[in-house]
């Protein structure tokens, strides 16, 4: 395990692609592998891509890492994509569609299923930026899967965030509601090309008109055609303008993450737990509560008082 910590360190693709792998599957080394790493991540520029299916998040990717390529920076890609209910598998397909990158050696291609996690994201995403953070990548582009109004885990991930939306599509609409447009710190119109792309943009303006700014950046609103490329060299000089602001306005924001983390971790664990706590010891209040002697809030109780008492955590 050391050895292939070691070699991410120097830079070695293979050694990057199996500590994924390790952590996708949450192996038990996984504690040990991200206990290595975690010094040498917190460098690399973290880019959520989020949208509705359709709107061209992949071909965007893949334009915009280019555009990032052409001044010499290493880019990692985490491409979720949604899980097979039968194989359980992901159709990496956003690899099908970044086949110009995939001999680039500066450049690293990850597809990952989700596996029933909700959000837009795999459970295993942060982990994996956190690989390609150390393996030396100094943009990392995630592209969720289409989202919908309460899949936005991307905002806890990254540190722009693009919300990718198309004229006709009725887009429009979601960008009324608060989910999509908390989240955004650019808007970014795709296929620009369309029928109704002026009065999107003006929508999208008006309600910014309306809304408080976060910490002072108002998320611009960007036209691209992916492609041909149209925009993307606009894009980029945005992101790198939100990148300077967020420097200067980190601290707070690392600070939440972390504490969010953290939670997501200690409730993860302490979840686990009490899984295998219920069905070890417990199995006398599931019969009572399915006989009706007993209300499922009153039995819940009394297993985490027991399970708190017993040590949980150890």
């Amino acid at each position: 395990m050391n050895n292939l910590v070691e070699r991410l360190l120097q830079g070695d693709r293979r050694s990057a692609a199996k500590l994924i792998t390790l952590i996708e599957n949450d192996t038990p080394e996984r504690k040990d592998i991200l206990s290595q790493i975690y010094p040498h991540t917190g460098r690399a520029h973290v880019i959520g891509i989020t949208g509705s299916p359709g709107a061209g998040k992949s071909s965007l990717v893949d334009e915009l890492t280019t555009e990032i390529r052409s001044e010499g920076l290493k880019v990692g890609i985490i491409a979720v994509d949604p899980t097979s209910p039968f194989s359980g598998g992901a159709l990496l397909g956003d690899r099908i569609r970044m086949q110009e990158h995939a001999t680039d050696r500066g450049v690293f291609i990850r597809s990952m299923g989700t596996r029933g996690s909700l959000g837009g994201l795999a459970e295993a995403t942060r982990d994996a930026i956190r690989v390609l953070d150390a393996f030396g990548c100094h943009v990392i582009l995630v592209e969720t899967v289409g989202v919908g109004q309460s899949e936005l885990d991307i905002m806890h991930h990254a540190h722009t965030t693009l919300v990718v939306l198309t004229p006709q599509a009725g887009d429009h609409i979601q960008t009324i509601k608060a989910g999509i447009m908390e989240i955004a710190d650019i808007f970014v119109i795709n296929k620009a090309d369309l029928d109704g792309t002026r009065k999107m943009v003006t929508d999208i303006e008006a309600m910014l008109d309306l809304s408080p700014l976060v910490d002072g950046w108002r998320p611009p609103v960007l036209t691209t055609i992916a492609t041909d490329h149209s925009g993307i060299p606009e894009l980029w000089a945005a992101i790198k303008k939100h990148r300077a602001w967020h420097k200067d306005n980190r601290t707070g924001s690392d600070r939440e993450r972390v504490r969010r983390e953290l939670a997501e971790i200690i409730q993860r664990h302490l979840s686990h737990q009490i899984s295998r706590q219920l069905e070890k010891h417990y199995d006398h209040l599931v019969k009572k509560v399915a006989a009706r002697q007993l209300d499922p809030y009153s039995a819940a109780m009394e297993i985490i008082k027991e399970s708190l008492k017993g040590g949980l955590a150890q």
